[in-house]
């Protein structure tokens, strides 16, 4: 279990969760009222949210798993997104039932899923950087630069390699996030020694890879589950501008599969870590999109 960083250690609980099939989950928890779930993307874990917890955990409970297969959570060898979707319902339920979703890229879709197939458990839904399954889909088939913009999807479906040049040399490849931060000084050597230190749990790599392997095996019958269905809950987008792997077309439309009120908020001054490119506009904007509403 990795230990919590000294300045906030008065304020972060960590445990393990089981959440089913026998699976354990290594959860960081802070503060106190309705929950807040937290659903970090690729290749981070529950540190990517550090900014948002610190803020967040004056008001409510903050709940932020390390994923299935990411850092010290169990790595079971199914990543569906299903089967990921039951981690955090089960992670909601345990928590009273019903709870405030965050969802950063690859946690977005998860979040989405989230939203759509349990939408009593979802009193408010925030996405940062992370597209629509559908409208995603829809931009992949008929935008040329999106598919360029991916290319590294196609990339990960290649056998043991993606994961040898992710963790080659003490994970030196994910110094190259700085790059994805408008403020690349805002992600220190002490958070990418934080991000190396859990990519290399055993097996983590190539969990997370996996992630994005499932992906592509499972992407119809995902699809399918939005055929006729709106997410209910009042949704804010958090989009910035300038990612260099989603193109804003990712969420044209999105209200096509919406029900509940959607805004859109779009960062001029962030990349596709945006939670941690602009800290102070999106923990701003949460804390008055969640209120102190419980429905």
């Amino acid at each position: 279990m990795e230990p919590l960083p000294q300045a906030q250690s008065p304020l972060l609980r960590e445990r393990f969760a089981e959440v089913g099939g026998g699976v354990r989950l290594h959860v960081v928890e802070s503060g106190d009222g309705f929950p807040v779930l937290l659903l970090h993307g690729f290749p981070e874990h529950w540190y990517s949210w550090r900014h948002q917890i610190a803020a967040l955990a004056p008001r409510f409970r903050v709940i932020a798993p390390d994923q299935r297969g990411y850092n010290t959570s169990d790595k079971p060898g199914d990543y569906r997104l299903d089967a990921i979707v039951d981690d955090a319902a089960a992670l909601i339920a345990q928590a009273g039932g019903r709870a405030h979703v965050v969802g950063h890229d690859w946690g977005a879709p998860v979040a989405w899923q989230l939203a759509l197939r349990h939408p009593d458990a979802v009193a408010r839904l925030a996405i940062l950087n992370g597209p629509h399954p559908v409208a995603m889909a829809r931009a992949l088939r008929s935008s040329h630069r999106q598919r360029l913009r991916s290319w590294y999807m196609a990339v990960f479906q290649i056998p043991r390699l993606p994961e040898w040049l992710l963790t080659r040399d003490g994970a030196r490849a994910l110094g190259r996030l700085r790059g994805d931060f408008a403020h690349p000084e805002r992600l220190t050597d002490e958070d990418l020694a934080r991000y190396r230190e859990a990519f290399l749990q055993p097996g983590a790599a190539r969990a997370a890879i996996d992630w994005y392997r499932a992906a592509r095996r499972g992407g119809r019958s995902s699809l399918a589950a939005w055929r006729g269905n709106r997410v209910r809950s009042p949704t804010l987008i958090f989009w910035g501008t300038r990612d260099r792997y989603l193109g804003a077309e990712a969420i044209e439309n999105v209200g096509e599969w919406m029900d509940g009120p959607l805004t859109i908020t779009r960062l001029e001054a962030a990349g596709h870590f945006v939670q941690q490119d602009c800290p102070d506009e999106v923990n701003a904007a949460l804390l008055e999109f969640f209120g102190e509403a419980k429905g």
